[in-house]
């Protein structure tokens, strides 16, 4: 962990409001003073899955950059991919304040923010504004709290953003909108990814479909035959738990979903269990107590192409993108891989053979 952020900056912002904090940090990098250097290049790091090509398989996660406000300063990080939103088609205010609890002892968070976002208009804009910028931008979706029809909310983000995102991942798996997990439910899920799928048509804009880390097996294997079915682009495993086991910050207790490092565990057996269902081919992200390149390597030790994270960030610093690109290179470099690659589902049994508490 960087000194200066770990002896200055993070006793500053942790004295702040969780929510304040992350506003000023979403400033500082709007402001365009550079943070830190990006790692070099390595090709070793490249992954290519649903036709886009990674610099390298580190992407911060959905939710730190709900409406599109710095992707390409994410980027300059050391990521090789931003993921933006979750982006509903209105805008909405999301739960009542407070609703971000730090678990400094168990370094975690517990937020239920309830898809807090300006709407597709304000994200669509500016997302048009950098149409000609490099480097790979998704875009999470998702449907308005207070919506009639949630599978006709996802439908508009596929057609509102397919044109301008490098890829969608339609997020059924919050804990913070009521009823938005039931539709990992077969019956349910089958309708919509048929009307996501509908709603992409001709264009090959790829489309990942992000799953909880609370489902049963049966669940799972429901959900691998739909993707498999519907030509889903690949799962991201997976979103915030409402487990509380080990947990033993107090404010553990408040609701909300459970992120940062107790997710590792649970959220690496899912994913594994998921790599067995769907076999070889179908592409997986993988997410959840990702704060080092050793978990890094580990998620893709268990069957992940790319991985992501984001809480890790808030303890570890804006430098910690770098360090684990960094880090993945000198593993690469002492294992004499040509790919990061080569080490994916190395350890899938490993982990698919176990349950979660």
């Amino acid at each position: 962990m960087n000194s200066f952020y770990r002896s200055f900056a993070r006793p500053f912002l942790f004295g702040l409001d969780a929510e304040r904090a992350h506003g000023l940090s979403i400033a500082g990098l709007k402001s365009g003073v550079p943070v830190c250097a990006p790692p070099p290049a390595d090709t070793r790091l490249r992954v290519t899955i649903a036709g886009l090509s990674f610099p390298n398989p580190l992407g911060m996660a959905a939710g730190y950059d709900k409406n599109g406000e710095v992707p390409d300063a994410l980027l300059r990080l050391g990521f090789g991919f931003a993921e933006i939103g979750t982006v509903t088609p209105k805008p909405q205010a999301g739960n009542p304040k407070p609703r971000i609890f730090r678990l400094v002892a168990d370094e975690a968070i517990v937020n239920r923010l309830g898809f807090n976002n300006e709407g597709h208009e304000a994200c669509l804009a500016r997302l048009k504004a950098r149409r000609n910028a490099k480097g790979i931008v998704g875009v999470n979706i998702g449907a308005n709290k207070d919506s009639a029809d949630r599978i006709a909310d996802y439908a508009a983000g596929v057609e509102r953003f397919a044109d301008v995102a490098s890829y969608l991942t339609v997020n059924i798996s919050s804990p913070n909108t009521p009823g938005l997990r039931d539709l990992q439910t077969r019956a349910s899920l089958e309708e919509l990814l048929g009307a996501v799928a509908a709603a992409r048509g001709a264009r090959t804009t790829p489309i990942f479909l992000k799953i909880a880390p609370d489902l049963a097996e049966g669940d799972l294997e429901d959900i691998a035959q739909t993707v498999l079915a519907k030509g889903i682009d690949g799962i991201i495993v997976s979103n915030t738990t409402l487990s509380r086991n080990g947990l033993t910050s107090g404010e553990a207790r408040e609701a909300g979903g459970v992120s940062g490092r107790p997710l590792f565990e649970r959220a690496t057996i899912m994913l594994a269990k998921m790599r067995r269902l769907v076999g070889p081919d179908l592409p997986l992200i993988g997410v959840g107590g990702v704060d080092s390149a050793d978990t890094a390597i580990e998620k893709m030790r268990a069957g992940a192409d790319l991985v992501q994270f984001y809480t890790g960030m808030v303890y570890g610093g804006p430098t910690l993108p770098g360090e684990i690109v960094r880090g993945m290179s000198a593993f690469a470099a002492r294992e004499k891989l040509t790919s990061i690659r080569d080490i994916r589902d190395s350890r899938t049994d490993h982990w698919a053979g176990q349950n979660p508490d």
